[in-house]
C-alpha cells in the first residue's frame, strides 16, 4: 500500500509550522496529514471528505464533476481538512514545498476555528468512525432489501436535504405536538342543546336522543378537523418525518443516517462563510518570514 504520511522534509516543516501557530495563541485539535495523489484525493472529496462512504450514484457523479474540473485546469483541491479530533486533512501530492507549508499553516487556523467556535460546539467530533458505521448499516440494508429500494429511498431523502434546522441546538423550539397536561384530565365532550322548545313536554319529541347523538358526533368530527397538526410550524421537516411519518423501520434507519450526515455538513459548510477569520488567523503565520519555500 503506498504510504501516504508526510515525508521527512513536509513532516519538519510541519513540527516548525505547528509551533509557530501555537505561539501565535492557535488552539488546535491535533492534526494528521495525508499526502495523496490528485485521482485519491478527489474520490474523498466526492464521498464529502470521508474515505468510507455507502454507496450512492451521487459519489460517482460527484467525482467526475470534480476530476474532469482538475483535468481540464479549471479547479484544484491544494487541501482538504475534516472536522474530527483528532483532525485529518489531505495534501495534493505534487504542489511545491512553499504550497504545502502555506496549506499546512492555513488548516492550524481551519481546525482552531473547529475547536474553538460555539458554532461548532455540538458537532461529533467521531463523525469519521460514524460515517464508517453508517456506510456497515446501510450496506446491510442493501443486502436484505436490495439495492434499488435502498437507493431510490435515499434519493428521497437527499431531495429534502434543505429542509433541516441546523441552529436547533441553539434555538429551543416549540414541539410538533404540544402534550396535554395530566392535571387537565380528559376534554369534556361538546355540549349539544339541540333545537329550542317552547314547551318542556314537547323537548324529547323535537329532539330525540338519537338526534342529539348524531349532533354531538358531527361537532367532535368538526373539532377534530380544526385541530391542527402539527400544533406549531417546524423548522426541522426531517425530524418531523422522522417523529411522525409512517416508515418502516429500515427506512426509518436511512432516513435518521441522512439526517445525521445532514446536520454535520451544514454546520461545516457554514464554516466557509467564516473563511476570512480563519484566514486572517494564518496570516501571521504565512507573512512571519520565519520559514521559507527550501
Amino acid at each position: 500500500m503506498k504510504r501516504t504520511r508526510l515525508s521527512p522534509e513536509l513532516q519538519a516543516a510541519w513540527e516548525k509550522i505547528e509551533g509557530y501557530a501555537k505561539g501565535y495563541g492557535l488552539d488546535f485539535f491535533p492534526i494528521i496529514f495525508e499526502v495523496l495523489d490528485y485521482k485519491t484525493l478527489y474520490e474523498i472529496a466526492a464521498l464529502g471528505g470521508f474515505p468510507i462512504r455507502y454507496p450512492h450514484w451521487r459519489f460517482g457523479m460527484e467525482y467526475n464533476q470534480l476530476s474532469k474540473g482538475y483535468a481540464y485546469g479549471l479547479s484544484v483541491i491544494y487541501e482538504m481538512v475534516i472536522n474530527t479530533n483528532p483532525s485529518y486533512a489531505y495534501l495534493l501530492e505534487g504542489n511545491e514545498m512553499v504550497t504545502q507549508k502555506m496549506v499546512m499553516a492555513h488548516v492550524t487556523a481551519h481546525v482552531d476555528f473547529f475547536k474553538n467556535n460555539m458554532w461548532f460546539a455540538h458537532t461529533n467530533r467521531k463523525m469519521l468512525d460514524e460515517m464508517a458505521n453508517h456506510a456497515t448499516r446501510i450496506q446491510r440494508l442493501i443486502d436484505r432489501y436490495g439495492y434499488e429500494p435502498v437507493e431510490d429511498f435515499i434519493d428521497t431523502c437527499l431531495s429534502l436535504d434543505n429542509l433541516i434546522d441546523y441552529h436547533a441546538p441553539y434555538i429551543n423550539r416549540p414541539a410538533a405536538r404540544t402534550e396535554q397536561r395530566l392535571t387537565d384530565g380528559e376534554p369534556e365532550p361538546p355540549t349539544v342543546e339541540g333545537l329550542r322548545v317552547e314547551r318542556a313536554y314537547m323537548r324529547d319529541y323535537i329532539n330525540p336522543p338519537e338526534y342529539l347523538e348524531q349532533q354531538r358526533r358531527k361537532l367532535q368530527e368538526e373539532a377534530q378537523k380544526a385541530r391542527r397538526f402539527p400544533e406549531n410550524p417546524q423548522k426541522d421537516i426531517l425530524l418531523f418525518l422522522l417523529n411522525y411519518a409512517p416508515l418502516e423501520r429500515w427506512q426509518h434507519t436511512i432516513l435518521e443516517i441522512i439526517r445525521q450526515y445532514l446536520e454535520y455538513l451544514k454546520r461545516q459548510n457554514q464554516e466557509c462563510k467564516f473563511f476570512l477569520r480563519a484566514t486572517f488567523r494564518a496570516f501571521p503565520v504565512l507573512s512571519s518570514g520565519r520559514f521559507n519555500s527550501s
